[in-house]
């Protein structure tokens, strides 16, 4: 157990790192963007790029779906548990279980709808201040969180089967 943690650490570790670098771009970009807008008439190798806006969209639709990977691993997602405090403690290490198999099945379909999406709405359009990029770019988030989430979902459910077997502490 200890192996796979470190594997899903270490998985856990690059997403956050690549989040990181996201919202430093993000940051970078908008204010280069802003200078250039309120500051760029009156000096004039300060401008505001076109393609700043599109780019900080996309970095921010990697975020938010990347971060959505991130809370799977950590379970801070928002769920209802406002009843679980009733149940027997079988009943919602199962409840959390099918919870999980749920997320899974819909991290499955994020991968496969999601690449086909990006493949072929993506492909065949590009954005409007970088013509030469495509618009892939701005769908594949989707199936990479997709994967993340697969990955990380797999983690807690294994966590919760051992769990529900008796063999940890429930999370």
């Amino acid at each position: 157990m200890a192996t796979i943690d470190k594997i899903f650490s270490r998985i856990y570790d690059v997403v956050m790192f690549l989040c990181k670098i996201l919202l430093i771009a993000d940051v970078l970009i908008t204010s280069y963007a802003v200078l250039g807008r309120y500051i760029g008439p009156f000096i004039p190798f300060i401008k505001d790029p076109a393609w700043s806006e599109e780019i900080v969209l996309t970095c921010m639709i990697y975020m938010s779906f990347l971060s959505a990977a991130l809370a799977i691993r950590k379970q801070t997602h928002i769920r209802m548990t406002s009843l679980d405090i009733y149940l027997p403690e079988k009943v919602r290490q199962v409840l959390d279980l099918a919870s999980d198999i749920m997320v899974l099945a819909f991290a499955s379909v994020m991968i496969v709808k999601g690449f086909s999406y990006a493949v072929t709405v993506g492909s065949k359009a590009s954005y409007v201040s970088l013509p030469w990029l495509s618009r892939f770019w701005l769908y594949a988030p989707i199936p990479i969180a997709g994967f993340a989430i697969f990955l990380f979902e797999l983690e807690v459910i294994y966590k919760h089967l051992r769990a529900l077997l008796g063999k940890e502490k429930a999370t």
